[in-house]
């Protein structure tokens, strides 16, 4: 679809203009005579930013939450009857995020324009992501804009509550990984070599420990501008790295693989599956449209990919079970309930009790996850404590033998 803009005139002869999406010129040339207007001029423009979003490099981020009860609050206005331009440039005038603001300004400035609410929505992707849009769109050409806005919001109410769940459970575990992390950064620049001030006084035979300790000391303090070169320049390569498409999918790839964390971040985008085809499905999107959808909305690049199997497997005309099982994603459980599902029909239902089963999976493995990481901590942190002590403290054991030589 081409956004075009257009100057007519009524039935009155009075002139108008004004801006609509379609597929071509001839086709908002009928548009305009079936409605009674005489076409002028017909230009192809292109799609424009929202205003002001460019103008400052440190733009507020919409939060989560604040989808959210924009999402309640659009629910609310449309099934009370308001017209969604009032509705949408009401909340834009009372929204407390300054870019969400001039966002919906701008929606509310396309839809006067002509321009149907998914478009628009589709125009700030980095606000509203094509999943909300989509879910939109059915809800606005099946006139059930207002359960379609329930329903986006019930699931980023879901969504929410599974990313607090993770960044509670991994919360203990990173702060114990940055402690140790700066405590051997402060031991490696500052405490070992005050030691080894202490040692060249005496010039004794040290442990060999200990000379390792101390040749990866002096390497540091010498080498410390060079280190953090490389250290940043490592960091920032792996970031733009795994920005392209094939980076992002061998690390989405490999997060899956990890010890321990990896199997709960599978079950987390094989619930995020669940929840999304079941909300497209009850929307009324077409399969294939409808997994399309879902592979953007999964979070992780290898799975999407998965899910596009999928959708090239049902448009080949295989059924939604084989093309899952061909995908390998899914548990035996999980499994013969999409069977169920899509038998009876009920494929959406059966879906929603899928994502019910991957989260308690989910909360159980969170629950545990400190229990699991705990041993390997102790084992982290007893392995620097016997490194200093072999390394520093054995030395210093035998110091008042080596004094009085």
């Amino acid at each position: 679809m081409t956004r075009f803009s257009y100057q007519a005139r009524d039935a009155n002869g009075r002139p108008f203009n004004g801006h609509v999406e379609a597929a071509s010129a001839t086709v908002v040339a009928e548009q305009l005579s079936e409605s009674g207007a005489i076409p002028l001029a017909i230009a192809a423009v292109q799609a424009e930013r929202a205003p002001a979003l460019a103008l400052s490099w440190f733009k507020p981020k919409v939060k989560i939450d604040e989808l959210i009860i924009f999402s309640h609050q659009m629910a609310t206005l449309a099934k009370a009857g308001i017209s969604v331009v009032r509705a949408v440039r009401g909340l834009s005038e009372s929204a407390r995020n300054p870019r969400l603001g001039v966002v919906l300004e701008a929606v509310a400035t396309d839809l006067e324009g002509g321009v149907d609410f998914a478009t628009s929505l589709k125009r700030h992707g980095d606000v509203f992501s094509n999943l909300y849009a989509s879910v939109i769109h059915v809800g606005e050409n099946t006139g059930r804009l207002d359960e379609a806005f329930r329903r986006i919001a019930k699931y980023l109410e879901l969504e929410r509550e599974t990313i607090k769940r993770l960044k509670s459970a991994t919360r203990y575990p990173s702060f114990v990984l940055i402690a140790i992390g700066v405590a051997i950064t402060i031991l490696n620049m500052f405490v070992i070599p005050a030691f080894a001030d202490v040692f060249a006084k005496f010039h004794a035979q040290l442990p060999w420990q200990t000379r390792v300790i101390l040749v990866i000391s002096q390497f540091s303090v010498a080498y410390w501008p060079y280190l953090l070169t490389i250290v940043s320049g490592s960091v920032y390569g792996i970031v733009r790295w795994i920005g392209t498409v094939e980076g992002r999918h061998a690390w989405d790839r490999f997060k899956l693989r990890l010890p321990i964390i990896g199997p709960i971040f599978e079950r987390i985008n094989l619930a995020r599956f669940c929840q999304t085809f079941a909300m497209v499905m009850k929307s009324g999107l077409p399969v294939t449209q409808g997994l399309t959808v879902v592979a953007n909305a999964i979070g992780n690049e290898y799975m999407a990919r998965l899910v596009l199997g999928m959708r090239a497997g049902i448009e080949r005309g295989e059924s939604i079970t084989t093309t899952a099982g061909a995908s390998g994603m899914f548990t035996p459980v999980v499994m013969q309930m999409i069977a169920v599902g899509e038998e009876t029909g009920s494929i959406d239902d059966l879906l929603v009790q899928s994502a019910g089963f991957y989260e308690e999976e989910v909360d159980y493995s969170l629950k545990t996850l400190t229990d699991a990481i705990e041993p390997i901590l102790i084992i982290a942190i007893g392995a620097m404590v016997l490194v200093l002590a072999l390394g520093v403290f054995l030395p210093l054991w035998d110091l008042s033998s080596v004094a009085h030589r």
